[in-house]
């Protein structure tokens, strides 16, 4: 059923001053999010009461939703997410920070069973709008699923209708190749997730021809530098450092995912002293003087 779009804000007027847990930070986040949901809830097909549970959304829901934003979640495919689409993204903090939130519980789950449950337990969190949110590792990151109903199978606990309505959620996976998620049906499931900040600089080895095919191309490189170098005795005198392996500067990485570039471990740095003179020179403002055309060319 279409949400019916009534604005957020009038809805939770009075939440910010009821919530013992707001902050001014909070609140930014909270309403942000609102309208995001808000506004895909404008064309897309959702279970009714979406944007009433938005209203009542809470912190720790916000800060997921709008930490998926953060890594390139956009309003369009929020739809997605709040349908129960497999988020993976390329960020294990993320693990953390959300293993610590508030209501945040160890969970049993079937999703990415690569992964050691022990040193890394699935999570699980209830809310308003997420109904419950479900996360865990990777092996790159953290990955996050919104689900219809909550469960907790396992240890000596009988099976509670939750649960059996989580089944009945499985069932229609099964039959339908769609996650069930709070508001609806996604076909991001987790053997075709949505991807967010992926890391695409992996590092990799290359096979001994393809090393010597590449290196002899960087030597190449290098020497037509120093053939069509303006000065030709000062390109004699400076020669380029000499490295046995060229290739293996490709692919070395700093930190925040940087590169260094093609030559970054050549042995050649800059330095650079202040210069007042300079500076001043720098700073002038050189203005060209005004030529009369008409006049010089004999047409006034």
């Amino acid at each position: 059923m279409k949400g019916k779009p009534t604005p957020a804000s009038a809805a939770t007027s009075g939440d910010a001053a009821s919530d013992p847990d707001s902050t001014p930070q909070t609140d930014v986040i909270r309403r942000r999010v609102r309208l995001m949901i808000e506004i895909t809830a404008r064309a897309g097909e959702y279970r009714r009461g979406l944007v009433k549970a938005a209203g009542r959304l809470s912190p720790e829901e916000a800060v997921i939703l709008a930490d998926l934003e953060r890594h390139g979640l956009q309003v369009p495919q929020m739809r997605d997410v709040l349908r129960g689409g497999h988020v993976l993204v390329d960020d294990p903090d993320l693990y953390e920070k959300w293993r610590t939130g508030k209501g945040s519980h160890p969970r049993l789950s079937s999703h990415h069973r690569d992964i050691d449950k022990k040193l890394y337990p699935d999570i699980g969190m209830r809310g308003h709008v997420v109904r419950e949110k479900l996360h865990g590792r990777t092996v790159q990151g953290t990955w996050v699923q919104l689900e219809k109903t909550p469960a907790a199978f396992g240890g000596s606990k009988m099976p509670s209708l939750d649960d059996l309505r989580h089944l009945m959620d499985y069932l229609v996976y099964r039959f339908t190749g769609s996650n069930v998620g709070p508001w609806g049906l996604s076909r991001m499931t987790e053997r075709r997730p949505m991807y967010l900040s992926p890391v695409v600089a992996m590092p990799t080895t290359l096979t001994p021809p393809v090393a010597a095919s590449l290196t002899r191309a960087l030597r190449r490189i290098e020497q037509s530098d120093d053939t069509t170098a303006v000065d030709q005795e000062l390109a004699a005198r400076f020669p380029p450092p000499d490295r046995p392996d060229l290739s293996g500067e490709l692919g070395q990485a700093l930190s925040s995912r940087g590169g260094r570039g093609l030559f970054g471990n050549s042995e050649v740095w800059v330095t650079q002293a202040p210069s007042r003179g300079a500076a001043e020179v720098l700073r002038e403002r050189h203005e060209s003087p005004a030529v009369d055309l008409w006049r010089k060319e004999g047409l006034s």
